[in-house]
C-alpha cells in the first residue's frame, strides 16, 4: 500500500512523460535541512515534435526544472519551501560552474513549478504572482513571479479545457481530473503516451482501493476517482479480449481444418474454435499481468494453458479478483495465489484442511517442476496430490 498515492502517481506520471526529453529524477535530495524535490528534470535532447504533443508541458520541459505538484492547494509556506529548494538547487549549479570555471547564463538555471489544483487570487496577490503578457503565450492559468526569481505557478483548475493542457489537467482534482481522464481515453488506441498513462492510473487505482480498505473513511473524491478510472479497466480488457478473440479465431481455424481433413470439416472446425476460445483468453491472462505487474515470470505461465479453459464466468472472477490486489509485489504473490488455488478447485481436487499446506508447497516447486506436475494433474487424484504435496515443510 502507498501511504501518498497521489503524489506518487503525480511523480510517476510526470517522469514517464518528461523522460523522453531529457533525465528525470524524483525524490531527488538537495543540500541544507531541505526536504527532497518532487520531480527534477534536465533536458538532453531537442526533440521538439514530441514536446509538442505534451502542450503546456512539453513548454515546461524546454529548461531545467523543478516540479513540485501538490495534491491539495498550495499555501504560502508550500510556496516558501518550493523557493528554498530552487535557491538550493541555484546555489549547486553556481558552485559546479565555479569549480568547472565555467559561467552559467541564466537561462541556464533551474526554474522552479508550482502545480496546485487551485490557487486563490489572495495568495497569488499577495506573493506577487502576476499573470503573463497574452503575447507571451503561456496562456490562462500561468503565473510567475518577478523574472529574476524563475518561479512559476500553474493553477489547474483555471487551465483551458484544451488538448494542449490536458497533460496537466490530469493532476488536477474532482471534475477537472476526471474530464483530463475521459480526453485521454478518447486518443487513438495506438498512442503509446495513452497507454503509458493508463497503466499509471490503473496502478493509482490500486493504491486508492488499497487505501480505502483501511481508511474506511477515506474522502469521497478518492471514491469518485476509483469510479472514473474503472470503466478504463473494463475497456483495456474488452481491447485485449478482442485481440486474443481475433488471434485465437484465427489459430483455431487454421488447426480445425487441418484437423477437418481427417475427423470431417464440421467437427474439425468447431475443436479448433474452442481452442481459439480458450488461446483468446490465454492472451489476455498474459496480456493482463503484464500490464499490471509489468512481468511474467514461470509460475504465473505454468497456470496460464489449464486456467485459459475456464468458462467465460470464472475466467472473468479471476481477473475481477486479481484487478482489486495491489500492484506491487505484494500483490503479485497474491495473484500468483489466486491462480493456484484456482487451479485446484478446477481440477476438482477436495483438500478441505490441508490446502493451506498444499497451496504452500506448490508455489515453493522451481518453475519447471511446477509445470510439470501440473501437466500430470488430469492423472493425479486428491490423495496422490496430497501425498506429493501435503507434508509440511520446515
Amino acid at each position: 500500500m502507498t501511504k501518498f498515492p497521489h503524489d506518487q502517481f503525480a511523480k510517476e506520471y510526470l517522469q514517464e512523460l518528461l523522460s523522453p526529453l531529457g533525465q528525470v529524477e524524483t525524490s531527488k535530495d538537495v543540500t541544507a535541512e531541505v526536504r527532497e524535490i518532487d520531480v527534477f528534470f534536465q533536458p538532453t535532447s531537442v526533440n521538439s515534435e514530441y514536446a509538442q504533443t505534451l502542450g503546456l508541458l512539453g513548454k515546461i520541459a524546454a529548461t531545467v526544472a523543478i516540479i513540485e505538484p501538490f495534491r491539495n492547494p498550495v499555501n504560502r509556506d508550500g510556496i516558501f519551501s518550493g523557493v528554498t529548494k530552487l535557491l538550493n538547487t541555484r546555489a549547486d549549479f553556481l558552485r559546479k560552474a565555479n569549480r568547472e570555471e565555467q559561467r552559467l547564463e541564466s537561462r541556464e538555471l533551474p526554474f522552479l513549478w508550482i502545480l496546485t489544483p487551485t490557487a486563490s487570487e489572495t495568495l497569488l496577490e499577495n506573493l506577487g504572482f502576476r499573470m503573463p503578457e497574452e503575447s507571451e503565450g503561456w496562456g490562462r492559468g500561468v503565473y510567475f513571479l518577478s523574472k529574476d526569481w524563475r518561479v512559476g505557478l500553474i493553477a489547474i483548475h483555471q487551465l483551458p479545457k484544451v488538448p494542449q493542457t490536458m497533460w496537466l489537467r490530469m493532476l488536477g482534482r474532482g471534475r477537472v481530473q476526471q474530464e483530463a481522464i475521459a480526453e485521454l481515453t478518447a486518443l487513438s488506441v495506438n498512442n503509446p503516451l495513452r497507454s503509458n498513462a493508463l497503466e499509471l492510473l490503473y496502478n493509482l487505482q490500486a493504491n486508492l482501493q488499497a487505501n480505502l480498505a483501511t481508511i474506511p473513511q477515506a474522502d469521497q473524491e478518492d471514491r469518485e476517482l476509483i469510479m472514473a478510472i474503472a470503466p478504463l479497466f473494463q475497456e483495456q480488457l474488452q481491447a485485449a479480449k478482442q485481440q486474443g478473440l481475433q488471434e485465437g479465431i484465427q489459430q483455431g481455424r487454421e488447426e480445425g481444418i487441418e484437423q477437418g481433413i481427417e475427423q470431417g470439416i464440421e467437427q474439425g472446425i468447431e475443436q479448433g474454435l474452442e481452442r481459439g476460445r480458450q488461446e483468446q483468453q490465454r492472451l489476455i491472462l498474459e496480456n493482463f499481468f503484464l500490464v499490471r505487474f509489468g512481468q511474467l515470470d514461470e509460475k504465473m505461465t505454468a497456470f496460464l494453458s489449464t486456467l485459459s479453459t475456464l468458462p467465460a464466468a470464472e475466467f472473468t472472477m479471476i481477473l475481477f479478483s486479481i484487478s482489486m490486489l495491489t500492484v506491487d509485489e505484494a500483490g503479485r504473490q497474491q495473484a500468483i495465489g489466486l491462480l493456484a488455488e484456482n487451479f485446484l478447485r478446477m481440477r476438482g481436487y477436495e483438500l478441505g484442511d490441508m490446502l493451506a499446506i498444499v497451496m504452500t508447497n506448490l508455489l515453493a516447486l522451481p518453475g519447471e517442476e511446477l509445470r510439470l506436475l501440473l501437466d500430470r494433474s488430469p492423472q493425479l487424484s486428491t490423495n496422490e496430490l496430497i501425498n506429493l504435496l501435503g507434508q509440511r515443510r520446515e
